[in-house]
């Protein structure tokens, strides 16, 4: 696809990769762009839908300022995935086991460790978090107990098998209840800094930090340690699959080559030659070279990509197939029945059907669309056909 390009009133407002994209989308876009701290031309992804404050699937440029909402309330969410040095001729013909050992192994939905794993404490020891933000003493204990769990909605563990039938491990997830608390406590502070500052604001969910500001170095000190959080959450959870792979296959499962990355999170990062904030929220770097995972849904395929580096989207790409549907209204319109068949061919959590409708591939964009709309932004490498899927539900 061509990148489509708004304006208004002479000003490029936004860069569209979008295909597929609803009206309420683009004017949450053009709100965005109209922030005094957007710096440049928000970049809509082939992804994009509306979401709170600014749109899923957006890259939105900020030269001294951060919109805590856009980095959005999972800081650090993203995809990990595993090339193994096995093939699809290793796995068993009965995959449940391997779907319930996922169950066992990995906590998901509001679940957590019970006892903290020996790993979670070394990494909490390590990086232990200094914040403003005042915690329970439940809500500290929780830190290393959900360090290495998955949580719900769309977050998912998959096995697959690519183009050549090697056996893929993958998993979605981010920075679990402590990386919501600090967000949202943050989010608030700029809403009430913007509001006692008479700050113009379209949406409040588009309040900000100036880099003069108090609660600015506070906000990224634990941004910087959430999005660290939820790269070792997903490193943790990926070993325990590889663990559950091998007790199922009964081999020498290992990793070949891993691939983890964000993609709801900010950075500072120069493009055209000036030093600024790149938030990509619902949106994966995609520098020259850049390796990166972006996932379909639970009935359709996910693909390994290498990213083009091109300027003009701040050298970003897609997170996934993005929402078609919101939760609700999925619901109203699909039926266990239809979401079964269309999961025809994988090992799932059947049994689970109705409270995973919400996310069945009919509730999503089409991934195929998706990729074909940003071929100037990635290459695909290899794709991914999952054979089982484990949902936190």
């Amino acid at each position: 696809m061509t990148m489509q390009i708004r304006t208004e009133g002479g000003v490029e407002r936004v860069r569209s990769w979008a295909a597929d994209i609803e009206e309420n989308t683009m004017e949450q876009a053009l709100r965005s762009a109209r922030c005094d701290a957007v710096s440049g031309p928000v970049a809509l992804m082939a992804d994009a839908h509306f979401g709170l404050g600014a749109t899923v699937g957006s890259v939105i440029p900020t030269g001294d300022a951060i919109i805590p909402a856009a980095v959005g309330v999972d800081i650090g969410c993203g995809m990990i995935a595993v090339e193994t040095n096995v093939s699809a001729h290793h796995l068993p013909d009965n995959l449940g086991p391997i779907l319930r050992g996922i169950g066992k192994a990995i906590p998901s939905g509001f679940d957590r460790h019970q006892h903290a794993t020996k790993a979670a404490d070394q990494w909490s020891g390590a990086h232990p978090l200094q914040t403003t933000v005042s915690l329970t003493t439940k809500q500290q204990r929780t830190i290393s107990q959900q360090l290495g769990s998955l949580g719900g909605g769309n977050h998912f563990v998959e096995v697959c098998i690519d183009e050549r039938d090697v056996v893929w491990a993958g998993l979605h997830s981010g920075s679990r209840g402590i990386g919501s608390i600090l967000a949202k406590a943050h989010i608030e502070g700029a809403r009430t800094l913007c509001r006692d500052l008479e700050r113009a604001l379209e949406d409040r969910d588009l309040a900000y930090f100036l880099q003069s500001d108090d609660g600015f170095q506070a906000y990224v000190a634990d941004m910087l340690w959430a999005q660290d959080y939820a790269l070792e959450n997903r490193e943790q959870m990926m070993n325990a699959l590889l663990r559950v792979l091998r007790h199922c296959l009964d081999g020498p499962v290992r990793g070949v080559s891993r691939i983890n990355c964000h993609h709801n999170y900010t950075e500072r990062e120069t493009h055209d030659g000036v030093e600024q904030w790149i938030t990509r929220k619902g949106a994966i770097r995609a520098a020259a070279g850049d390796r990166g995972v972006i996932p379909g849904s639970m009935g359709t395929n996910s693909y390994i990509v290498t990213g083009r580096g091109n300027p003009a989207a701040y050298m970003s790409a897609a997170h996934g197939a993005g929402r078609r549907f919101g939760r609700k209204e999925a619901k109203r319109r699909f039926t266990t029945e239809q979401f079964a068949a269309s999961m025809e061919g994988r090992t799932w959590q059947r049994s689970k059907a109705e409270s995973l409708l919400d996310e069945a591939p009919m509730a999503y964009k089409d991934i195929e669309m998706v990729m074909a709309a940003q071929a100037d932004l990635v290459s695909i490498d290899h794709e991914l056909h999952a054979v089982v899927n484990y949902r936190g539900a």
